[in-house]
């Protein structure tokens, strides 16, 4: 007999280590028994409905999975973050921006920032089992952060691997080289770490 504890194991594993109380009811797992797994030690209490298993494997990707988990089930990644994730632009943000179309009081990990944003169900996609916006989206929202050749360069990129579709591709490159008072390669707010120097 499969036992509550396997069952949301199974589904956490997906979910890097992450379970929710929603989860669980789906699963048909009473929420008390979250709260006695966590007092006997196998899952951490995150944030208000949210459990990570203590022994869940570590991947690069945690911090941002803990990001959109923290900030509630309509949140996603934006901009820089959703290039860090998927290694394009150079990008290693040291802030993790999430957006969410409601309000919403996360208690700051110390590495999240919460923006309200509601974006056309299109324009949000999954990339490694995380919400976020799409690549060409997210090259777009990081005009001004990131030097242009490298978000040219990451548009290449994500073409190559399939990340975007050509179509799409040729518009954003568009946008980004459109004179806008910006040069090509010119950034009004770069820095070593937002630009992954």
């Amino acid at each position: 007999m499969v036992t509550y504890r396997q069952q949301l194991r199974e589904l956490a594993e997906e979910n890097f280590g992450y379970v929710t109380t929603r989860d669980a009811a789906d699963l048909g797992v009473p929420a008390v028994e979250l709260r006695k797994l966590a007092a006997r030690g196998a899952l951490q209490h995150v944030r208000r409905g949210v459990y990570r298993f203590t022994d869940a494997r570590r991947t690069h990707r945690d911090a941002y999975a803990e990001a959109v988990v923290r900030t509630g089930e309509e949140a996603y990644l934006m901009g820089e973050a959703v290039l860090g994730l998927l290694g394009l632009a150079m990008v290693e943000p040291r802030r993790i921006t999430v957006a969410t179309p409601r309000r919403t009081r996360v208690k700051d990990p110390g590495f999240v920032d919460v923006v309200r944003r509601d974006l056309p169900a299109e324009l949000i996609t999954t990339y490694e089992g995380i919400r976020a916006t799409t690549v060409g989206q997210a090259i777009l929202d990081s005009r001004g952060t990131v030097l242009t050749e490298r978000l040219l360069d990451a548009l290449t990129e994500a073409r190559r691997a399939g990340l975007i579709d050509p179509k799409e591709a040729v518009r954003v490159r568009r946008r980004l080289t459109a004179v806008h008072g910006d040069r090509p390669g010119s950034s009004r707010r770069s820095s070593p770490t937002s630009a992954g120097a």
